[in-house]
């Protein structure tokens, strides 16, 4: 179950087309830019406690600086939320 700060977020990046430093994902929401990792990280394909994440978001790192963006696989998960609601 994702929380409420997770699927603001997810719901971010659904709007970019293309991949948003962290740091100005969070300024966008009032958040550090750990704090968006954190939150990012569960919905990556990263296995957590010996859980795989449902590989929604990619986190990538290029000249020192963290960016997150949707896999396929996220961007078909917003959408879908967002018809249903």
């Amino acid at each position: 179950m994702m929380s409420e700060l997770q699927q603001t977020l997810l719901l971010a990046l659904y709007r970019e087309a293309k991949p948003v430093s962290l740091p100005k994902l969070g300024k966008q929401l009032g958040l550090s830019g750990s704090v968006v990792m954190r939150a990012l990280a569960t919905l990556g394909d990263a296995s957590i406690a010996g859980q795989p994440g449902p590989g929604w978001v990619r986190l990538d790192m290029a000249d020192a600086r963290w960016t997150a963006s949707l896999t396929e696989a996220g961007r078909i998960q917003c959408a879908e939320h967002d018809h249903a609601a």
